[in-house]
């Protein structure tokens, strides 16, 4: 079983697998007591006056202890981001690292207002808007209770949050990072006098994309351009 099991995760795409070993690891770390949350916690004052820089990308790498939330986060973590670096971002590995990026300073700048100490759950809330936004006329079960398609999954999660008596901040929070790099990536490039905003930098192209990669880039746009959203049904549970 060993084999299998190291064979399957080493099919996960290298910035899901990434993301997702990083925030095992950290949790695994805080169960050990190997670093404190207090260590890891998005505090500006600390970030600033005593250039705890590790804070900015710690914040987004815990989710609590192990148990529903922490199991919960990760399975959405695993599923939505990897299929949108097997989908959308086929291919296109700096375009992805990108949207980290944006989505990350994004929701790091917001949360100075927000007031939100973990900022992981915002960030695979976004993921989750912008691949719904991308596959919206998939059909979807949720735990076999509501029927619905995709483009609605965001708005059920912060419904879901809402019913738990958990704040809806950190949902509206991703969905909003995610809606500002779904419109301008997706809607506002193809609206009357609307131009790409969203430029990869060339940098991350040829560290995750190698020689050609902007070729091969363009190439994917095209034929994703060219593809028809066909419903299907997804179980989700």
């Amino acid at each position: 079983m060993a084999p299998s099991l190291t064979q399957e995760y080493l099919q996960i795409p290298v910035v899901t697998r990434t993301y997702m070993t990083a925030c095992v690891l950290t949790t695994v770390a805080v169960q050990l007591q190997v670093v404190s949350p207090f260590q890891l916690y998005f505090n500006p004052e600390l970030i600033i006056s005593r250039y705890q820089l590790w804070r900015l990308i710690t914040s987004f790498l815990f989710f609590g202890s192990p148990g529903f939330g922490f199991l919960f986060n990760i399975i959405f973590l695993y599923r939505y981001c990897r299929m949108l670096e097997e989908d959308s971002f086929r291919g296109r590995t700096a375009d992805f690292v990108f949207m980290f990026l944006f989505g990350g300073i994004l929701i790091t700048l917001l949360g100075l207002f927000a007031n939100i100490v973990f900022l992981g759950q915002a960030f695979i809330i976004m993921l989750v808007y912008v691949w719904s936004k991308r596959n919206r006329l998939i059909l979807m079960n949720f735990f076999g209770l509501l029927h619905f398609q995709a483009a609605f999954l965001p708005w059920v999660l912060a419904g879901c949050s809402l019913l738990l008596g958990n704040p809806v901040t950190v949902d509206l929070l991703g969905i909003s990072v995610g809606h500002v790099y779904y419109f301008l990536e997706d809607v506002f490039p193809h609206r009357p006098g609307g131009r790409k905003l969203l430029t990869t930098p060339e940098l991350l192209r040829i560290v995750f994309d190698g020689p050609g990669g902007r070729d091969q880039h363009l190439l994917l746009q095209e034929e994703q351009q060219e593809g028809d959203l066909q419903p299907t049904e997804e179980q989700h549970s």
